[in-house]
Parts: structure tokens; sequence; C-alpha cells
């Protein structure tokens, strides 16, 4: 058992024990509460180990592949089922994924991550932030419907257990895009997978969530390629401002492999090459 003691200063802590019975209930393994005293601040909740997805990053595909399906399994019962019961549950949830949020995830980059970890002069990132694939990308993607995500779908929030992967770190879940989960999972900046283990992987996905009867448009590239862009931008962002606001400068040494994932999949978005081509050069040269 794990004793938990949380604050109000952040309004999703207080919800977590809600989430959880809710997820639960909808078939998603989920950490089981045994007891939650809200006016203390405290949840004793069930044990589920340290070992993570991210404990496996250096096994064959052969190993990883199983667990990373099964955690596939696993969102994709979020994105489905439990988005299927979630109507008159009462369960308070953060912001959804609207156009606002979509932009405040790509200022979050601009400023913390190129302007104050990089130092990119303010006037070239005025000029960037100005490329109409920026503006555009958030409002398409707010214009799609929506279901439960994660909102942190990565391998180090994904336990592992005798081969079947349960769910951790969800009390930020909102109604957004279930392409944004999968972007996430794909596009983790811990772990390296190839260009056909991610193509295998989303695959996977569509298949488990096909016919599902939930809205879940998972046949995209072009989709997927906008949520990796907007994950890993928010990434990025919170890298240069965990590394350099907080002092945690163990978070910059991720920003040179999710700089290159970002390069990347800006130079597959059609007019968003100068910001690839710069994003490319700078984690190429920069060293922390």
């Amino acid at each position: 058992m794990i004793i938990v003691r949380y604050s109000g200063h952040r309004e999703e802590n207080k919800h977590y024990v809600d989430i959880a019975q809710f997820l639960a209930a909808s078939g998603v393994n989920v950490p089981g509460i045994y007891l939650h005293d809200p006016a203390e601040g405290l949840i004793f909740m069930e044990d589920l180990g340290e070992l993570d997805l991210w404990h496996w990053r250096d096994q064959p595909w052969s190993v990883r592949r199983p667990l990373y399906e099964s955690a596939l399994d696993q969102i994709a019962l979020l994105h489905t089922s439990a988005t299927k019961r979630f109507a008159g549950s009462g369960i308070r949830l953060e912001n959804e994924f609207a156009e606002q949020l979509y932009l405040w995830e790509q200022n979050y980059f601009f400023e913390h991550c190129l302007g104050k970890y990089f130092s990119i002069p303010q006037a070239e990132l005025q000029k960037l932030q100005a490329l109409p694939g920026l503006e555009s990308a958030a409002n398409r993607l707010a214009s799609l419907p929506r279901v439960l995500v994660h909102r942190d779908f990565q391998s180090q929030n994904i336990l592992t257990i005798q081969g079947k992967a349960w769910l951790i770190d969800f009390q930020g879940m909102r109604p957004g895009l279930a392409e944004y989960d999968l972007a996430s999972l794909l596009y983790d900046p811990y772990v390296s997978l190839s260009g056909e283990e991610r193509r295998e992987l989303a695959d996977y996905y569509r298949e488990r969530a096909q016919g599902s009867g939930t809205v879940v448009p998972g046949d995209s590239e072009e989709l997927l390629d906008l949520c990796a862009m907007q994950r890993l931008m928010q990434a990025l962002g919170a890298y240069g401002f965990l590394g350099i606001e907080k002092q945690r400068r163990e978070f910059l040494e991720h920003i040179p492999v999710a700089g290159k994932s970002l390069s990347a999949v800006l130079n597959r978005i059609g007019g968003m090459q100068p910001l690839g081509h710069l994003v490319t050069s700078l984690c190429e040269g920069k060293s922390l």
C-alpha cells in the first residue's frame, strides 16, 4: 500500500480518487483506492510496484512489443468504454483540449525552450510564431470530436505487472483527441522507437479502437503528426521550464532527443519546414 498526501494547490489533485474509481469501473487497469480522507488530503492506495514501461527500454522489440500493445489496450479502453460512460458521471476534469490550449502549448515551447533555453532572439521567435501552420493546426485539432485522454501517456506513467499494463498519473485526464495520447507514447522522449515500431503500434491501436461506437479518428497520419507536434512542443517547453526556472537540470538532458523527433515531425507538415530546420540545427549543435 502507498499513502499519498496531497495539497489543494493543484486543482487536479482533488479529483484523482474520483477519476481512479471511474476508470476502474470502466475496465481500465489503475491502482485501487482503499481509503480517501479529503479533509486531511490523504489517499491509501494500491502499490503496483516500480516496473514501468521505461524499465524495459533496452530489451529486444520482441519483449517490449507485447507490453506496448497492453498499454494501447488500456488507452483504447479510456478512449472508448470510459468515454461512453463519462456523461452524467459528475466528475470534474481539467480544461478540455480547445484551440486556446493548443496555442498555449505552442507558446510554452517558444518561450521556455526556444527563448529561454536556446536564447533565440525575440524578433526571430515572433516571425516563427506567425507561421500560418501553427494557428491552423490548433484550429483544426480543436474542431474534431473529443474523447477522454490521459494527457501524459508516456513510458514512466505505465506500470507493468506480469506482462500487463497499468496506468498511473491520470489526474490530468480531459476531453481531447485520441491521437494526442497515441503520439505521447510513440514519440516518448524517454524511449527510442524506430519508424517501423511506431507504425506497428499505430496500426495495432487503430485495430483495437475500430468498431467501438465511439468517435476515435485514428486513420490519418497527418492528424497524428499534428498531435505529435503539439505533444513534443509541450514536452520541450516543460523541459525548458523545469530545467531553467526550477533549476532541475536533469530535464534539459531530454531536449536533444525530443527536439530531433519534433524536427522530423515538423518537416512532414506543410509550411512548418522553417521551424523544423531551426530545431534540427539547434538540437544538433547545442551543448548542455
